[in-house]
């Protein structure tokens, strides 16, 4: 089983290009299961049409320790098995908790048992690496794949390379790999251009350039993912290309997060940071 985390800056489209992305794997016949790590819950919601999926933290602050399997995954898109983590209630705890409490709790259950035949998990995990409770998944060796939702925003790139530094630092002990960057396009100038060489950098690679396109917008309207709202539009085989990708990658490695300096570079060097 491949375990797959995707991180990024707090809305870069993380949720949305993950379940386009497991659309596309699940086409490929991959058994898939999705666990959203946002508070907002919103990980599964495309994949569920559009069904607000009752979280961990709730069900268990509801009915107690006596919980089944059943109580907390819900079948979605082609047999999709879908959980969300959910958090704490407003300005109480620590959001980072839920991930802990809902991944423990899934192995407990036995949601990863020999009978599902899971090719992948993924874990869609909220911004940046700076809460332990977030980074759970690549520090306790759940999440072995890491791909970086980014775009050719400052804020963004500045992201991406903050949570290399966390990858490079569970790296050295376990068997946490950054697999590469998903560029999710904003249609910033010479975008495709600066993730190339920001990749290049890191050590990685561009492992998908995803351009922008209204049909993603006008699927998530309609409570679905670009692949089972539009299968023939081009944004649909986007996501077919960037599953595909995934799939067939053998490029995982421990990255060179950079200096700010390089950084700042880079974008001006592009022309973004004039």
């Amino acid at each position: 089983m491949r375990k797959v985390a995707i991180y990024g800056k707090g809305g870069i489209g993380k949720s949305t290009t993950t379940q386009n992305t497991v659309a596309g794997l699940v086409e490929l016949g991959k058994n898939i299961l999705v666990v959203g790590c946002d508070p907002k819950a919103d990980s599964t919601r495309l994949l569920l049409g559009g069904l607000a999926q009752k979280t961990v933290l709730d069900t268990l602050r509801e009915e107690g320790e006596d919980v089944e399997l059943d109580d907390v995954v819900k079948p979605g898109y082609s047999d999709v098995r879908c959980v969300e983590s959910g958090g704490p209630e407003p300005g109480v705890g620590c959001a980072g908790r839920g991930i802990i409490t809902s991944i423990n709790l899934l192995e407990q259950l036995g949601a990863w048992d020999e009978k599902f035949k899971t090719d992948y998990t993924f874990y869609d995990v909220l911004g940046d690496v700076v809460c332990g409770g977030f980074a759970m998944p690549i520090r306790d060796g759940k999440a072995e794949e890491i791909y970086i939702v980014v775009s050719g925003e400052m804020m963004a790139m500045y992201a991406a390379n903050n949570i290399c530094k966390g990858i490079q630092k569970y790296a050295q002990a376990g068997t946490v790999r950054l697999g590469g960057l998903i560029c999710n396009s904003r249609n910033v100038e010479n975008e495709r251009e600066m993730i190339e060489e920001l990749a290049r950098q890191l050590g990685t690679q561009m492992i998908h350039f995803v351009p922008r396109d209204n049909m993603v917008q006008q699927a998530e309207i309609h409570r679905n993912t670009v692949i089972e709202f539009a299968p023939e539009h081009n944004q649909a085989g986007e996501y077919r290309s960037l599953a595909k990708a995934i799939d067939e990658n053998e490029m995982f490695v421990i990255p060179t997060p950079l200096e700010i300096e390089q950084l700042e570079k880079l974008l001006i060097d592009f022309g973004i940071a004039n």
